[in-house]
């Protein structure tokens, strides 16, 4: 499904370099849904942006042979100048999606109205997050990529969101960051975990989350 070879990431903050993967050679399982764990900074953000191809990593490549999502809810693709509209048909065309369809689909699920016909630039970040998510909906994709968030909104909206993730999920799989325990349990087959620049896969999520406590007592 997604293949990572002997990559490579780091970054810099404030004269401080950031190893996030030192040297990744892994495969992450086929028709399974996954749960990434970590601490706070341990970089699990940036591993989804690099499964997604929204980053680059320093060295090595990413092999993806399904098509896979942006992290769920992320509008940082979008382009600021360009209406809602017009960038819902810039991602239809992207992937090769039906526009109009596509068009119909996320004014009708997004609710925004007749602020699909204003620039990006003028959305607060909760309408910014409904395009995105209903952005996200329109396209079948095999694995969807979550990062903390699976709903936006009011609780109206969050409750349309959760039935239309369900439905996808029936067809697809996901990869999935949370805090929440339950949530990894609930929706993850098995887990891994991001630590040290270095991703470790376990068999069961219980296992994973086992260690990750350990971690974080240590």
């Amino acid at each position: 499904m997604i293949e990572f070879h002997d990559v490579r990431k780091t970054y810099q903050l404030k004269g401080v370099r950031k190893t996030i993967l030192t040297g990744l050679t892994a495969r992450f399982p086929k028709g399974k849904n996954i749960g990434i764990l970590g601490h706070n900074g341990a970089g699990k953000s940036t591993l989804m942006r690099l499964i997604a191809g929204a980053e680059l990593p320093d060295s090595g490549r990413i092999k993806r042979n399904v098509k896979v999502s942006w992290p769920l809810g992320f509008g940082g693709g979008f382009a600021g100048k360009m209406t809602g509209i017009e960038n819902v048909r810039f991602v239809a065309r992207m992937y090769g999606e039906d526009t109009e369809r596509m068009v119909e689909f996320v004014e009708d699920f997004s609710e925004l109205g007749p602020s699909m016909m204003l620039p990006i630039q003028t959305y607060s970040s909760g309408m910014k997050a409904r395009l995105a998510f209903g952005v996200s909906m329109a396209v079948n994709f095999k694995c969807y990529l979550i990062d903390e968030i699976t709903a936006v909104g009011d609780a109206s909206f969050r409750r349309k969101c959760d039935l239309m993730f369900e439905t996808k999920l029936k067809h697809a799989n996901i990869i999935m960051i949370s805090h929440s325990e339950s949530s990894i349990k609930k929706l993850c087959d098995t887990a891994c975990l991001l630590n040290n620049g270095r991703l470790t896969f376990f068999d069961t999520v219980d296992d994973a989350l086992a260690q990750h406590r350990k971690n974080q007592l240590a």
